[in-house]
Parts: structure tokens; C-alpha cells; sequence
């Protein structure tokens, strides 16, 4: 072929990609097709013929490639460069003003802009495009690791393969475009009667149906599946700018070919809360379900000024709407023995549909909570899913009582092992006081090797389980020693299992030392609390050797939590499964230069951070000076050892000014990170 013929071809596929690719978009996202089916068809058939007779021309963004071959093996795991965080949640009038006053309070101003949306009930995604092509997408996870879904995002049409570049915007390097994966109500339910026809197993909900078709391991699957995204931020831009607000964000989002909600903008709390109500009384008329409203600060420069906690960021939450509530029966109470020991009471329902879930159990906290509502067994209750997802009994329905209804008392005896419980005073939980009981063991290892401790792949409840049963593991640290021949014997291993499972353990042990922290199963402390610790003292060798006044000065620990921590590390059984980890290689150290005792620059210091920053996020800069040694705080006093200030710092700098607190640039940060301390802080 000339090349005459096969620049002439070229512009052929380049024509017919564009075509399908607009058609697509004007089908799934717009609702609007142009193209009837027989033009749509001829089209795609034309260009299967031509990639079919020149090979060399397929590419991967080619709409024939949206559809896989072979089935995939399994999901890798992709990194988040930005953590994906979760949001906060209100739930009535009053707590959104309490939101909306903690956002003044941040950015130092009244004059905000807010925007609302509706919170699609679906899954969370993040795709990244490299020079305006589709380069690899991933599911939320736990917010900082995600699966690998980047060949299913190809098999759905909805979703923009290549970016529609608008006139006058300058094609960013690599963006990274997040949405909400859902599926029609209309749909789901066609969906569902195929699934019944072919004697399939059902989906509870769209938001099931759509997860499920995401995570099939054959593409060509999930290309069957009428999946939609609904795009709601850009998560970064590499080699580009984002625009100033969140709602210009959504706007260009939609220029680039993506469906968004209905985002609108508002002056104030009132006219946010009315939107909120709004989206409420639509809920039940939409064609896709939503179970909240999200609410974020417009400006991108606020946001970045009124931070994070945690794992949310404080400039956004979600208003969630109120639960779906029935009425059934309360048939039994049981007792689960929780992985700290504690005696959690479990309602068993006669089984009620919920929001398009079946619910046959709901949480009754603890016994102080039983006695409040009056709750007996053979009540009828109303039961709802608080937030849409945790079953609760709100209320019993006494008018309905025959007589026959049996008050419930709690077991003064363990109800796994038989051992004593102990209730102290003024706590609402009793505790089983056996620490080897083996509900507690069972709940600690799930635990222990989960995706938010030290996620050992292929160890699941049930496997560890057995290997519970078969006495080979007594505490977490037997995980280190199984006997891995023993393994590849029993029934259903074999030594291919086995071995996966033996490289799984043998990675854990590398894991960080705020996981470990966290597997250990600490009262009181979760992956927060961990981190601040890990942050804080660098070890488990020096943190077993904290007080609790130590423990107790870390900020955003208190000293209930304090005083729990130092009780486990001070208890010897702990203090041996500890020696245990070390002696099997566990990693126990966050792998820094040192703690408190080596002298960590930043020790004793108290910084906050306020403006844009150029060469970090927020968060990566606050994770930066806490392994230095630093106390990252949100609020500036007298306390402060110094505020950094980056670009359009706004009232945290003037009032450290005004209090005669040190205010440094990010050429001062950069430094500190470096381990040259600036000579206002030498003074501190």
C-alpha cells in the first residue's frame, strides 16, 4: 500500500472513531442519539473491517477495543497519586449550619459559595487520561488503593474513551476524571428479569447490579451490562490548570464529554437547604437512585485553605436522607463476641425488603440501649437502614404487644467460651474477660489480616477459621509461622494455593507500621489513630515504652484512648506476641531515620499549614512534616510554633501576625523536609 493509500485509510478510521465515538456519547450520556441503530451498526462494521484488514492501525482507544477478548485472571491494584477520601455526613438542618459554621470558621470568611448535587448511590471510580486518551482506571478501594478495572471502563460505552478537547482549552497532560458508576432503575430491573429467565442469581439493588457488572472479569460481560457514570470531580491535572471553582470544573467535565448531575450554585445555607429538600421529594421520581445531597465550597482556593481531617475533607459533606423504614417482627436477640471482647447484641428479624435490600439482623448496640427502647423479643419494631446501610430498630410498636413478648436480659458468661463477663461502671458494653476465648480470636484475626490492617490476600474469614480450629493459630503472630507443607495438604489447598497464600504472608511483612499498629486490635484505635502513632513514635519498640502522658499530648488523642493504648503495650501476653512479630521479621519500624529518641527535627513542633501550595497537596505536605516529628494542627494560637503559608494565605497568616507567630513560605518547608531547620524555629 502507498502511502498515499494509507494516509487515506487512516483518515478513514480517524473519521469513524470520531463518529462512534460521538454517537456513543450522544446514546449513553446525552440520551439524544442522532445515528438510527442500522447507521450505528453500519458504521462500527466498516470499521472493524478496516482494523480487521490493516492490524497496524488498531489502537487501544478504538471503540471495537472496548470490548475485551479473553477473560481477565484477576485485578491488579493501582495507587492513588490523590487519595480518594470519603465525606462527612449530616442528617438534618441543624447539623449542616454546625458544617457550614466549622467552613467559615476554617476559611476565615462568610462569603462562600456553595454548590449542590445529587449523591448517586454507586460506585466511586477514577479514571486517568494521558494526553487526552483513556491511560487506566481504578475503583476507589479503601481510598488509597483501588482495583485495576481499566479494561471493563473500555467495555463501557458511556464513558468517553478519548477527551473532547474544547476550542481555546490547551489539552492537559494527564487528568484524572472521577465519577460514580450506577445503573438505571429501568435497567436494572430488565437486567434482573434476564438474570431470572436464564436461572441466574438476582441483584438487591442498581448499585449491587452495577458493582457486580464492574467487577467481572470478563469485559465482554460487563460490555452487556447498561452501565452509566456520572462524573463529579476533577481528582488532578498534571501539565495543565484546573479551573477556579468546582462548579467550572463540572462544566468543562461535561465539554469533555462526560454526563454530570445537576450541579447548582447558592449564596448561602438557606437556599443550599431548600436544594437539599428538593432533591428529597424527587428521590423516589428519578430514574437512577440517589440516597443524599452532596454540599461543597465552590472555590477550589477555599477548599484547598479549609482542609482536611482525617479522611475527609472539612469543605464538603453529604447530607443523607432520612432512612427507609419498615415494619417486622423481632424473632431473637443473639449475642456476637466482638474481636476487643465485648458482648454485641443482634436482632434476628423476621427477613423485611429495606430499600431494595433483604434485612433479617440489625445492630441493638449494647444492653443500655435495649432497656432504653423497651426492646423484647417478639416485638414488632420499626426497623430502618441508618444511612441506607447499618439495619437498626428504631422504635417498637407497643400498641401491637400481645402479652406473649419476653423482656430480654444479657448473659452474665461469655457466651463462646462460657467465661465470666465483666461490666464496669458507667461503660454501656460488658466485656468477656478471656482473653483466649475464641470468638475474640476469631474476630481478631479477621481483623489482623483485613484490607485496613495488614491485608493478607487469600486469608479470608473462613480459611482463617480453620486454621483457627486446627490449633495452628493462637494469636496473629502464629500467621508468621503456619506450617506451609501442612497447608498444601489439606483439602482444597494444594501447594499452588498454599504458595500464593505463603507470598501474601511474606509481603505483609513489610507493611507499614501504622498497619500493624492497627491489626493489633487496640481498643479505641482505628487506622486514624494508628497513623498518629506510627507518626509519633516511629516504632512498636518505643511506643510500648510510652506513657500514657505521652500518648496523650498527640493531637486529636485523648485520654480514654491513651490510657487504652498503654494498657495493651504494659500487658504481658501482648508484650510476647509483640516479641513474636519481631522475631518472625514483621516489619515494627515506619522506616524513617529515626524517632523521638534519634531526634527527629520537627519534634515538640506545632505547624499549620494555610494557602495553596505548589509543590504539594495539603495532605502530602501534613503527612511529610508528621514523620518529621511535627504536630499538624488546623487552627492557629499562641501554641503555634509557626504557620507555612503558601500562595493566597488568608486569615491564618494574618492572625499569626498578630500573635507573633512565625510565618514561613514553602521554600521554608521544602527546607524542613530536607532537614535544614529555618532559624525562626531554632528559636522555639
Amino acid at each position: 500500500m502507498s502511502e498515499t493509500q494509507a494516509d487515506t485509510v487512516q483518515q478513514r478510521v480517524d473519521e469513524l472513531r470520531v463518529a462512534i465515538d460521538r454517537a456513543n456519547y450522544e446514546y449513553y450520556v446525552l440520551d439524544a442519539p442522532s445515528l438510527a441503530d442500522a447507521e450505528y451498526d453500519a458504521l462500527m462494521n466498516e470499521l472493524k473491517a478496516i482494523e480487521a484488514a490493516h492490524p497496524e492501525l488498531v489502537t487501544p482507544d478504538s471503540p471495537t477495543q472496548r470490548v475485551g477478548t479473553t477473560p481477565q485472571a484477576g485485578f491488579a491494584e493501582v495507587r492513588h497519586p490523590r487519595a480518594m477520601l470519603s465525606l462527612s455526613n449530616v442528617y438534618s438542618e441543624e447539623e449542616l449550619r454546625s458544617w457550614g459554621a466549622r467552613v467559615e470558621r476554617f476559611a476565615g470568611t462568610t462569603d462562600i459559595t456553595f454548590v449542590t448535587e445529587p449523591k448517586i448511590d454507586g460506585l466511586a471510580i477514577a479514571i486517568t487520561y494521558v494526553n487526552g486518551r483513556m491511560h487506566h482506571a481504578a475503583t476507589r478501594g479503601d481510598g488509597f488503593v483501588g482495583d485495576d478495572i481499566t479494561r471493563n471502563i473500555r467495555a463501557t460505552k458511556s464513558i468517553p474513551m478519548r477527551l473532547n478537547m474544547p476550542s481555546g482549552v490547551p489539552m492537559p497532560g494527564t487528568i484524572e476524571v472521577r465519577g460514580e458508576i450506577y445503573m438505571r432503575r429501568d435497567d436494572f430491573e430488565a437486567l434482573n428479569d434476564r438474570m431470572a429467565e436464564d436461572g441466574g442469581k438476582l441483584f438487591m439493588n442498581p448499585r449491587n447490579a452495577a458493582a457486580g457488572s464492574l467487577r467481572q472479569k470478563d469485559p465482554r460481560i460487563t460490555a452487556r451490562r447498561p452501565l452509566h457514570l456520572f462524573a463529579y470531580q476533577i481528582g488532578y491535572v498534571e501539565e495543565g490548570e484546573l479551573p477556579p471553582t468546582q462548579y467550572d470544573c463540572m462544566m468543562l467535565l461535561r465539554e469533555f464529554g462526560f454526563a454530570t448531575t445537576d450541579i447548582r450554585r447558592h449564596d448561602s445555607l438557606d437556599i443550599v437547604w431548600a436544594s437539599c429538600q428538593e432533591w428529597l421529594e424527587r428521590r423516589a421520581t428519578l430514574p437512577f437512585e440517589i440516597d443524599g445531597t452532596v454540599i461543597k465550597v465552590d472555590s477550589l482556593r477555599l477548599q484547598d485553605e479549609i482542609g482536611y481531617v482525617a479522611r475527609e475533607p472539612r469543605w464538603a459533606t453529604a447530607y443523607k436522607f432520612p432512612a427507609i423504614q419498615q415494619v417486622t417482627r423481632l424473632l431473637d436477640i443473639q449475642i456476637n463476641v466482638g474481636r476487643t471482647g465485648t458482648l454485641n447484641p443482634l436482632a434476628i428479624l423476621e427477613p423485611v425488603n429495606i430499600g431494595g435490600v433483604t434485612v433479617a439482623r440489625a445492630t441493638l448496640h449494647n444492653e443500655e440501649e435495649i432497656a432504653r427502647k423497651d426492646i423484647r423479643i417478639g416485638d414488632t419494631v420499626i426497623v430502618q437502614r441508618a444511612g441506607d446501610v447499618i439495619p437498626q430498630i428504631v422504635k417498637v410498636m407497643e400498641d401491637r404487644r400481645t402479652g406473649s413478648e419476653v423482656p430480654y436480659q444479657m448473659p452474665d458468661t461469655c457466651p463462646s467460651c462460657g467465661a465470666p463477663v465483666h461490666k464496669e461502671p458507667g461503660v454501656a458494653m460488658r466485656y468477656c474477660t478471656n482473653a483466649a476465648c475464641p470468638a475474640q480470636l476469631r474476630e481478631h484475626i479477621h481483623h489482623f489480616v483485613s484490607r485496613v490492617a495488614m491485608d493478607i490476600d487469600g486469608l479470608g474469614d473462613k480459611l482463617a477459621d480453620r486454621f483457627i480450629e486446627l490449633g495452628w493459630i493462637h494469636d496473629a503472630a502464629d500467621i508468621y509461622r503456619l506450617d506451609w507443607e501442612a497447608i498444601a495438604n489439606l483439602e482444597g489447598m494444594g501447594e499452588k494455593s498454599a504458595g500464593n497464600l505463603r507470598e501474601s504472608v511474606e509481603r505483609s511483612k513489610q507493611q507499614p507500621l501504622w498497619r500493624l499498629i492497627n491489626g493489633l486490635g487496640i481498643r479505641h484505635v482505628g487506622e486514624r489513630t494508628a497513623t498518629l502513632l506510627a507518626d509519633r513514635f516511629g516504632s512498636l519498640d518505643a511506643l510500648q515504652q510510652a506513657t500514657v502522658e505521652e500518648v496523650n499530648a498527640i493531637a486529636g488523642i485523648g485520654s480514654i484512648v491513651a490510657e487504652s493504648v498503654v494498657d495493651f503495650m504494659q500487658e504481658p501476653r501482648n508484650q510476647a506476641v509483640m516479641r513474636k512479630f519481631v522475631e518472625a521479621g514483621v516489619n515494627t519500624t515506619d522506616g524513617r531515620d529515626g524517632h523521638k529518641e534519634n531526634g527527629r527535627i520537627l519534634d515538640g513542633l506545632t505547624l499549620v499549614l494555610t494557602g495553596r501550595l505548589e509543590t504539594l497537596t495539603r495532605p502530602e505536605a501534613e503527612e511529610k512534616l508528621r514523620r518529621a516529628g511535627a504536630n499538624v494542627t488546623s487552627s492557629v494560637s499562641k501554641k503555634t510554633s509557626a504557620v507555612i503559608a503558601g500562595a493566597d494565605a488568608g486569615s491564618k497568616e494574618t492572625k499569626a501576625r498578630s500573635l507573633g507567630v512565625p510565618v514561613l513560605g514553602e521554600d521554608d518547608l521544602t527546607r524542613m523536609l530536607a532537614g535544614e531547620l529555618p532559624a525562626e524555629l531554632q528559636k522555639v
